[in-house]
């Protein structure tokens, strides 16, 4: 990784080799800022504080290999990431005014997208996680993840009934509870109905209308154009004087007629004016029929507003204006479906009300096969996790899981009793703790000191590892609170962890450090940042002397540089 204006670091680079590294460096050199600029890369909370006072922006670059036909690379190639000689590419910006920038593969992302990847890349374990742990909801899914497909499965087919239950019971409350406002509704729309069937509207009949209207409107006027314009093709009968087109026009042919043989072009001129008079005479002929035909009735006027009055009382009620009885017939058609539906709901309340009683059943049984499967797999959970912490120092320790329901009369039954369900079942379970023999079982949070909590976290990690691994796992000082022989087991157990993963450990414990294949050393300068320089890799020499600095505070005690040599001795015997 790259980190630039990220807290106390100006500018750094962070390599991170395969299997076990350890970041080391005094108290607020900031060691913390490997774990944070990570977390930003995995889509976490972006924080202006965060930034370097007086930068604009902190940036965090990272390069993660990754398998190409890993399930991470193929969702990253789906969002438009490109691999870059098997590695991908990740950035993440964070501005001083808090606006945040992620960029996968050279693809600018939603921040959404890295959180959704981080599961598949690294796990990240810290104070802050350990006290999720203590949370009952992650201590439920943390043993649903070791079990698997055991789990996973029945739990997906639960999951898919409880949803329907849910829709089933939503549909089931919305039909009874709101009984008196559906009958309103109802007495509406039979209303409208009524009202619209009564007046009969047909598509299209208020364009016809509006046509009819108009011409009854202007009926004498219509008439004496029609009479005019007849006249002045076919003639006047009145006036055998008078002089028409249709008259003209034959005039015209038959002079041509006499002397078409004499020339082609001319003949087709005489033809043409044959088609003229033709399409006057048709023409003539319509235009008397027309005046014959038009009805200047005033009662016929008088019925074709009336009705169209009755056509726009409904269209203003139930369409658009602008859309006519179209509309008016659309609603009717809408209306008729949502009234059989609200007409039915006797029959439909009796439906439900089956269905959710059945799938009530069904969920029942579905719950119970989730109780069965949680309690084989917290039984092999607890031993897997009981035989690491005796590798932890903690030989008489003793995890166990309780698993629990609590009665509800509106519930499922499980087990003959009937009790309460949620998305993920009806179980409760608690991981509970008894640090030595003769100590009760207690709940982690009550039962396990700091340095017992550390290592009971490490222990659940390691066990995951074995069944759910994830490329890397970093930890940012779950050795809190723990020393001594302890800490040797906690630094042995990680190195064995690195042996099928990449681990990065933040940590004060020499004892940890001594089993790390590389020791990173994180430094500030005399203004207090830490540059390029400042994070270095730890050999020989400087690896004793910083070991040593751990253990007594002073790098040059012979004392403690023999117990730095010890302890990296030990580390390598143990590899």
């Amino acid at each position: 990784m790259r980190i630039r204006s990220l807290g106390v670091i100006d500018d750094a680079v962070v390599e991170l080799s395969p299997g076990f590294t350890a970041v080391t460096g005094e108290t607020g050199a900031g060691k913390t800022m490997v774990v944070t600029s990570l977390g930003l890369l995995l889509g976490g909370r972006a924080d202006a504080a965060l930034v370097r006072i007086g930068a604009e922006k902190a940036v965090v670059e990272g390069r993660i290999t990754v398998p190409a036909d890993a399930p991470v690379a193929v969702r990253a190639e789906e969002a438009g990431a490109e691999l870059d000689d098997g590695a991908l590419l990740i950035s993440r910006t964070v501005s001083a005014e808090g606006r945040s920038r992620a960029h996968l593969g050279g693809r600018s992302v939603p921040v959404g997208m890295l959180a959704e990847l981080a599961d598949e890349l690294v796990a990240v374990h810290g104070q802050t996680d350990q006290q999720g742990l203590l949370k009952l909801s992650r201590q439920r899914q943390a043993l649903d993840r070791y079990a698997g497909d055991a789990v996973a499965v029945p739990l997906a087919k639960y999951q898919e009934a409880y949803r329907r239950l849910r829709a089933v019971s939503a549909e089931l409350d919305e039909i009874t509870t709101r009984a008196r406002e559906r009958a309103q509704e109802a007495d509406l729309l039979r209303f409208g109905l009524e009202e619209i069937e009564a007046v009969e509207p047909r598509a299209g009949e208020d364009v016809e209308l509006a046509e009819e209207a108009e011409r009854l409107g202007h009926a004498e006027a219509l008439s004496s154009a029609a009479t005019v314009a007849h006249a002045a093709l076919a003639g006047n009968p009145e006036d055998p004087e008078g002089i028409d087109a249709t008259t003209l026009v034959a005039g015209a042919q038959r002079a041509l007629e006499a002397v078409r043989s004499h020339d082609p072009a001319l003949a087709a001129l005489a033809d043409r004016i044959g088609e003229i008079g033709i399409l006057l005479g048709d023409v003539a002929g319509e235009l008397a029929g027309y005046a014959d035909d038009l009805d200047a009735d005033p009662l016929r006027l008088a019925a074709v507003e009336e009705r169209r009055a009755a056509l726009t009382g409904l269209t203003r009620k139930y369409g658009e204006t602008d859309e006519g009885v179209a509309a008016v017939l659309a609603w009717a058609e809408r209306a008729a479906a949502r009234l059989t539906e609200l007409d039915s709901d006797d029959e439909r309340i009796d439906e439900l009300t089956a269905e959710r009683d059945a799938l009530r059943v069904g969920l029942g049984g579905l719950a119970q096969a989730l109780t069965d499967a949680r309690g084989e797999a917290a039984e092999r959970f607890a031993a897997a996790v009981t035989e690491e912490l005796a590798s932890l120092a903690m030989p008489h320790a003793r995890v166990s899981f309780e698993s629990r329901q609590t009665d509800d009369p509106e519930g499922v039954e499980v087990g003959g009793r009937t009790v309460a369900y949620g998305p993920a079942g009806a179980d409760e379970v608690e991981l509970l703790l008894a640090p030595h023999p003769g100590a009760p079982a207690r709940p982690i949070a009550k039962g396990a000191s700091g340095g017992e909590l550390s290592r009971v976290m490490l222990a659940v990690e390691v066990v995951f590892a074995g069944t759910d691994p994830v490329p890397t796992y970093l930890f940012d000082e779950v050795d809190a609170g723990v020393g001594g022989k302890a800490a040797v087991e906690i630094g042995r157990r990680l190195a064995r962890l690195a042996r099928t993963a990449q681990v990065v450990v933040v940590t004060h414990l020499p004892q940890v450090a001594a089993f790390a294949d590389r020791q990173l050393l994180v430094e500030k300068t005399n203004d207090g940042s830490v540059t390029r320089s400042g994070v270095k890799v730890l050999e020989g020499e400087d690896r004793i002397r910083e070991l040593s600095r751990m253990l007594a505070g002073q790098e040059d005690s012979e004392t403690a540089r023999a117990h730095a040599e010890e302890l990296l001795a030990t580390a390598r015997a143990d590899g």
